[in-house]
């Protein structure tokens, strides 16, 4: 009910923010992939708390422990547990808040659904489900390397109104992970870091855009109507805490756009059929077209302010408020890994179900 997703390529998360533990169950990967637990735990390593002073200062390890689907360093084909704890959640930070309903939280929409709600840290709620698919993402990562030489690379386009241009054929790894705040225009980046410094001195909390790009995503991947590769990305995106928006390609700017200049034309290279440009994002009909899938994510500031607010109690008493705890005065630094991580587990199915119908 709202845990799992994937058709072939599998993945159920589990575990709350201040649970004792969380973690993955990732079915459908193919038996004999050699799996990479460094690399594995260094995606974790990307996502989690306390990396910089741009973040919350939680202190999570996440060290992940692989407990099934993995022998002599390949994987068997049954499902793979991928877990991990939670060391340093500290509950009574929240007590203030147990029978309130923070603006801008789920708190509301939780009891709303199911009657009652783990108000601590936002229980399943909380961006601290996201290692559970960003680790299940690490072995799709590994998987579409290995398989068809396909490479993800995420970055912060843009924090408030502070935007970056970014080159998706051309920008790197190393460029993002250079700055703390996964910027890879230094000058931007530069003023980003200070714009996130002052925000969280006055309390406040900034959003801002995320880019992605898959490079070597093979002509054919995808299906038509309600299982659009596109419309899946937009799913998977749009699932993340925080994530109110989301583009492929010329997204939104293309309607400013008439048709005659933005439709890329097809050519061939001796070898296959390309497009010149890709304002389309590399999906055509929902089905990918051999270009780079690139994509954008919206996030919204984060919702847990420092200042006093304004709200009600579960009896609809009014009450002046203020958040304590530790929180990401801005999530697009650790956003980065998990729009890469939506990339990864929606392109790793659509793999697998173009290879079950005999496409590539």
């Amino acid at each position: 009910m709202g845990s799992s997703t994937g058709r072939l390529f599998r993945v159920t998360t589990f575990g709350e923010s201040h649970g004792e533990a969380l973690g993955a169950i990732v079915e459908g990967c193919p038996p004999g992939l050699a799996l990479d637990l460094e690399a594995l735990q260094a995606d974790l390593d990307r996502r989690r708390p306390g990396q910089s002073k741009l973040t919350t200062p939680r202190k999570e390890k996440d060290r992940v422990r692989v407990v099934s689907g993995l022998f002599e360093g390949a994987t068997t084909g049954t499902p793979i547990g991928l877990l991990f704890f939670n060391e340093d959640a500290y509950s009574k930070s929240y007590d203030n808040v147990r029978d309130l309903f923070r603006p801008g939280h789920a708190d509301y929409t939780y009891e709303a659904r199911y009657g009652r709600r783990d108000h601590r840290g936002g229980g399943r709620a909380s961006a601290r489900e996201t290692a559970a698919r960003v680790a299940a993402a690490g072995v799709a990562r590994q998987l579409l390397a290995q398989r068809h030489g396909v490479e993800v690379v995420g970055w912060v386009e843009r924090v408030e109104d502070l935007e970056a241009t970014v080159d998706p054929e051309q920008v790197t790894r190393a460029a993002v992970e250079a700055h703390p705040t996964r910027c890879p225009v230094p000058d931007v980046a530069e003023q980003m870091a200070a714009r996130i410094a002052a925000v969280r001195a006055d309390g406040d909390t900034v959003g801002g855009v995320v880019g992605a790009v898959a490079r070597g995503v093979p002509a054919g991947w995808g299906d038509p109507v309600f299982d659009k590769l596109d419309g899946d990305l937009a799913k998977a995106c749009l699932s993340l805490p925080a994530c109110k928006g989301f583009e492929i390609g010329s997204g939104f700017a293309g309607t400013r756009m008439r048709g005659s200049a933005h439709n890329d034309p097809f050519w061939h290279d001796g070898e296959r059929v390309r497009t010149r440009g890709n304002r389309h994002g590399g999906t055509l009909g929902g089905i990918s077209s051999g270009a780079s899938v690139v994509i954008r994510a919206a996030f919204k500031p984060v919702s847990t302010i420092f200042k006093p607010q304004e709200t009600v109690d579960r009896d609809g008493n009014p009450v002046t408020f203020r958040n304590k705890g530790r929180h990401d005065p801005c999530v697009l630094p650790r956003a980065v890994p998990l729009v890469e991580a939506a990339l990864l587990l929606t392109l790793a199915d659509h793999a697998l179900r173009a290879a079950a119908l005999g496409a590539r």
